[in-house]
């Protein structure tokens, strides 16, 4: 018993000095630890300093029940209650009551309200026992931050957001999640936390080990009134065609500023919201809007001209039994090359294309690399896909004997819808290709940390020369009247582009649909701004034709900021100086500074300038005025020296 005794001894000696850090330490462990607090996220302005999305601290407040000594606890519980009786709407013996239980209970993290806002986070740490803090009155205090967005649900899904679920997956869409880890999210802080039963840990003090730094705040190039006329153009053309879901884009064209971007997709019930961000990450056939591009190719390698005759063949013409048909029953015989653009005959820019490139369609396909088409825009926003543009070089299956023929009209290539506007903001931009851009600057209050200025993809993607006789083409598309957007014409202001109808799934005819486009710019001389619509699934029985569909929503954007936008910020001169205003100042000041007690000549004086020469002269004269107009005689010559309480007489007329 004495050697077992010895041995306890000894195992608790060597537990407690030898031992005893790391027993403390995994004790502490156990019962203390560091607890992330996240950082407030920056928030996220329109170009014009609008918020579109910002972080708003939450606070949950909790109470100690056993820290408050008992002569501390009863000297505050009654106006504690009374407190929250008014802050809360309960009955403050029920609080009372509750607050009580919770003492005998040996509660450490009682509930007192969650979810709440700054001002009465404020308030509520003011009230009685709770003011006294954590170590006297038990306070706890916890902060989380929520993510609002002020505009709602317009550009929501551009604006984007950071979520990480509970198995650390992040999901990262839009401009809050493309620079969210660099700029917005800052860097978070620690703060000590101490185990106090059933998985429920209480701060240790009020401050925090590491104080979180907060991000910093992106502007966008989003400007808030062309979004709100861009969303609310594009929601009413998808309702009234019950169309699945659609985009539209505007570009400054010599910048390559995002100033709007909406995406809408309808649920089940029929309603559209902000449900995937179309414009950067859906790509699909263009359809005639890539006739632009074909013949860009064309025009530049010389192998046809605006003014050259291509016979449509009553509409109808075959490659290896397949048939390539005209909108219009029976076609349009022999027309210009031009025209067939401007119509959008598939049959007139097919067979333009095929004549030129049919023995070396490699070359056609360099054209398009040399213009860009085959890069994507390696946009920071997440799900870019990258362009497909057929190649006989590349055996990859997309190549075959009519690959040519079909590409000329837009299909079998596929771009995304912001990817087809770069190329006619380039045709705007006079050949100059620019990287769209989703922002201004970043800054941390008003220090700025990055600016983000333009970016050039291309220098010149093809001759001025092409690009004049392509400039030409699209404006027709709307002025002439056989161009297929002449609808859209307006006498008020001008603009080009070009409509476009693929159809969807044409392979299984049950399932055959549209997509409905309509990519261009304006003022037609001098562009300001780049614009494309497309719109997906419009209901086939209200119609589905791009001019139909998607050109009025061009047109209703291009003509609201037409009309609500100045297109030239900035005024060079005021000062506009006119000879004989400036004669006639200088007339009057010299005759001021001149006649102080002596009558001047105002005959042929405006009347007005008269009087109040008259009336500001250092003798105290009274000035009577007939008529108005100018002076014609006055009742006191010139050079007469005046005397007080002398009256004056002008005649005017």
């Amino acid at each position: 018993m004495f050697i077992f005794g010895l041995a306890v001894v000894f195992k608790l000696l060597s537990i407690q000095f030898l031992q005893g850090d790391v027993y403390r330490a995994k004790a502490t462990e156990r019962v203390v630890k560091n607890v992330i607090i996240p950082a407030n996220r920056g928030n996220v302005y329109s170009v014009n300093g609008n918020l579109l999305a910002t972080s708003i601290p939450k606070y949950d407040i909790r109470l100690d029940a056993l820290t408050p000594s008992s002569k501390t606890f009863e000297k505050h519980i009654k106006t504690l209650c009374d407190s929250l009786s008014k802050f809360t709407g309960k009955s403050s013996n029920q609080i009372e009551k509750d607050v009580r239980r919770a003492r005998a209970n040996k509660n450490r993290y009682f509930l007192l309200a969650r979810n709440i806002g700054y001002s009465d986070y404020i308030r509520l740490r003011n009230f009685p026992l709770l003011n006294l803090g954590a170590f006297k009155g038990g306070l706890i205090v916890e902060q989380t931050t929520k993510r609002e967005h002020p505009m709602g649900g317009i550009a929501q899904r551009t604006i984007g957001y950071e979520r990480i679920d509970d198995n650390g997956n992040v999901t990262r869409p839009g401009i809050d999640g493309a620079f969210g880890v660099k700029y917005l999210r800052g860097v978070d802080g620690q703060r000590k936390k101490q185990q106090i039963g059933k998985g429920q840990w209480k701060p240790l003090s009020d401050a925090n080990e590491i104080e979180p730094k907060d991000g910093y705040d992106v502007y966008t190039t989003i400007d808030v009134n062309i979004q709100d006329i861009a969303h609310h153009s594009l929601l009413e053309q998808l309702e009234k065609y019950k169309a699945d879901h659609g985009c539209v884009v505007v570009m400054e064209t010599k910048t390559g500023e995002i100033r709007a971007i909406s995406n809408l997709g309808r649920n089940k019930n029929g309603h559209y919201y902000e449900r995937l961000n179309y414009a950067v990450g859906e790509s699909h056939e263009s359809g005639s809007t890539f006739k632009l591009m074909a013949l860009a190719a064309v025009f530049e390698d010389k192998l046809a001209d605006t003014s050259d005759v291509v016979d449509t063949e009553k509409g109808i013409v075959k490659y290896y039994g397949k048939s390539v048909r005209d909108s219009k029953h029976g076609g349009y015989g022999k027309i210009s090359v031009a025209k067939a653009f401007e119509v959008s005959s598939n049959t007139g820019i097919v067979k333009v294309i095929d004549k030129a490139y049919r023995k070396q369609p490699e070359k056609f396909v360099d054209r398009l690399y040399e213009m860009n088409l085959q890069d994507n825009l390696n946009l920071p926003l997440i799900g870019e896909p990258e362009p497909i543009i057929p190649d006989p070089r590349v055996k990859n299956g997309r190549w075959s004997g009519i690959a040519l023929q079909w590409m000329a009209y837009g299909y079998g290539v596929q771009f995304t819808p912001l990817q087809t506007l770069t190329f006619y903001n380039a045709i705007a931009n006079d050949g100059v290709m620019v990287k769209p851009r989703f922002l201004k600057e970043v800054k941390e209050f008003d220090k700025v940390i990055e600016p983000f200025n333009k970016e050039v993809i291309n220098k010149q993607i093809c001759s001025k020369e092409t690009i004049a006789k392509l400039q030409t083409l699209l404006k027709n598309v709307v002025e002439k009247k056989h161009g297929t957007g002449h609808r859209l014409y307006s006498e008020n202001f001008s603009m080009a582009g070009k409509t476009g109808t693929c159809q969807k799934n044409y392979r299984d005819k049950e399932k055959l649909n549209y997509i409905s486009s309509f990519a261009g710019y304006f003022p037609a001389e001098n562009p300001k701004y780049s614009c494309i619509v497309v719109i997906h699934e419009p209901d086939k029985s209200v119609g589905y034709y791009g001019a139909d569909v998607s050109g009025p929503v061009f047109k209703r954007v291009a003509q609201k900021i037409y009309t609500d936008t100045p297109l030239i910020d900035e005024i060079e001169s005021l000062e506009v100086q006119i000879g004989s205003v400036e004669e006639d100042y200088e007339s009057y000041y010299k005759t001021a500074q001149t006649y102080k007690t002596i009558m001047p000549n105002v005959v042929g004086m405006p009347a007005m300038d008269a009087l109040a020469l008259l009336e500001n002269m250092q003798v105290n004269v009274a000035v009577k005025l007939e008529g108005s107009g100018v002076v014609k005689a006055q009742s006191i010559n010139k050079n007469t020296k005046l005397k007080n309480n002398q009256t004056i007489v002008l005649k005017a007329s």
